[in-house]
């Protein structure tokens, strides 16, 4: 088990140098030590195997017409019924001076406790207008976020209602706000706004790797969607840094470290010592990585343009869907079939169904507590 930690922890130091900070300040690391691994029998939830086994896509192909629904607006708004606007100018690398922090030990960084009140944009300004969900799936208020989902698992769920992956910087800019912001509330960090700062409390690694439900909600250390009424960026999005850890998608192309994956983390889980901000990203995880605080929201076009469900690197190499589909073990169509169940609160599972448990986002157990963001921390 030490060495599971050990290797985990080793892969978890790179994080984003899109943001500056003129203060001698480690750039964001990782959060605490997690095992990068893909399902290898999700239906049976015993092994997991490394992503890079996996079969990747070489065959040309345009995304299934089952995944390419229009993300439809609701009446005269832009976006669909709870997806929020953002429109406006993104900038890809962003300073901030940093006046008060402090050092983490237990995860080797330094964290800005609180910057200057500005932000100056010293990158390339791009234009941007797209939808978002205003919390994490499945985007309903008063819902727990749904974990312990690999990427392609997330892609297809987002496909299932219409929508895409979002990319690494739509997700930023709709944390930080046209102000640039470190935190979506503003420059001075406050784990009670945005829940963090919980101990480490030493997850049971073989346990977390079976989807073991009562481990699970023993780790469970979140709040429910739209639980937070300070944690809400500019654009009007819940929920984005601290609580649970999101996935997205990337956007580099090029030979280097950030290039890897198509999977990218962003905004830090519920634990201290981690980074709880908008801009700094996590890309040494692979596709097929899932964990106990990593969850994801969803995109899509505005003013009822098609989405396109699959990333901007799969649309560059031309994949159909059905590759994305076949990686997640389950379809579109088959998704929307659990969703509708769910809508009748008729998605049960066989104890052992790990993937049906996924699929419906029952994987928690009963023991699962919310936790409150409010509570003094250790």
């Amino acid at each position: 088990m030490k060495r599971l930690l050990l290797a985990a922890l080793a892969g978890l130091v790179a994080c984003s140098a899109a943001t500056q900070v003129t203060q001698p300040t480690p750039a964001p690391q990782s959060s605490p030590p997690v095992q990068s691994s893909a399902p290898s029998v999700l239906d049976s939830g015993i092994d997991v195997v490394e992503a890079a086994t996996m079969e990747m896509p070489d065959a040309a192909g345009q995304a299934s017409d089952g995944a390419t629904a229009a993300a439809e607006p609701a009446g005269p708004s832009a976006c669909p019924e709870g997806m929020k606007l953002v429109d406006g100018e993104y900038c890809s690398e962003v300073e901030h001076k940093c006046v008060r922090s402090w050092y983490d030990k237990s995860n080797r960084k330094t964290v800005c406790e609180e910057f200057e009140p500005w932000a100056r944009c010293v990158g390339t300004k791009v234009r941007k207008r797209f939808c978002i969900d205003t919390y994490e799936w499945p985007n309903i208020k008063g819902e727990r976020p749904e974990v312990m989902n690999i990427f392609y698992q997330a892609q297809v769920k987002c496909a299932a209602v219409g929508k895409r992956m979002c990319t690494e910087s739509e997700w930023t800019m709709a944390c930080e706000g046209p102000e640039m912001k470190p935190f979506p509330y503003g420059y001075v960090r406050d784990a009670t706004k945005c829940n963090g700062d919980h101990p480490w409390d030493e997850p049971n690694m073989r346990l977390v790797a079976k989807r073991d439900a009562h481990e699970l909600g023993r780790l469970w250390r979140g709040v429910r969607s739209g639980s937070q009424p300070d944690c809400i960026s500019s654009y009007g999005v819940a929920d984005m840094p601290g609580n649970t850890d999101e996935v997205v998608a990337s956007e580099h192309f090029g030979s280097d470290w950030k290039s890897k994956y198509d999977s990218v983390h962003t905004g830090g889980p519920w634990y201290k010592g981690v980074r709880n901000q908008c801009r700094p990203k996590i890309y040494t995880h692979d596709e097929g990585f899932y964990y106990y605080f990593l969850s994801f929201r969803c995109c899509a076009e505005p003013d009822g343009a098609v989405t396109d469900p699959r990333t901007p690197k799969q649309i560059k190499a031309n994949w159909s869907f059905s590759r994305v589909e076949r990686l997640a073990r389950f379809t579109v169509e088959q998704m929307r079939e659990k969703l509708e169940l769910k809508r009748q609160g008729k998605c049960t599972c066989r104890d052992r169904d790990i993937l049906c448990k996924t699929m419906c986002g029952t994987l928690l157990g009963p023991n699962a507590v919310d936790a409150d963001p409010h509570a003094p921390r250790p």
